[in-house]
């Protein structure tokens, strides 16, 4: 073999290893890009389930007052009911 035959050798082994060198870095690409879609989909999702959330917490609390003031309102009558001599049911 003579020198141009080895070199021309070394130049194509050289070229197929850089192809799968840009192949697999392509596939690890597209799948970093498929990853970070996924992610980002799931951010949005839990943001908008943080959102739901929030909303169903500021329901609860008002419902919690309501609860409370309901309850003072039911003391009071039958404190009332209890002070004309009557009696509470329970």
């Amino acid at each position: 073999m003579t020198d141009t035959t080895i070199g021309a050798v070394l130049a194509c082994v050289a070229g197929l290893i850089g192809s799968v060198v840009v192949y697999v870095g392509k596939r690890g690409e597209n799948g970093t890009a498929r990853f970070n879609s996924q992610v980002d989909q799931i951010q949005e999702e839990r943001d908008g389930l943080l959102k739901r959330v929030a909303e169903k917490d500021a329901q609860i609390v008002a419902l919690q007052q309501q609860r409370h003031d309901d309850l003072v309102r039911i003391t009071k009558l039958e404190i009332e009911i209890i002070r004309l001599g009557g009696t509470p049911t329970p």
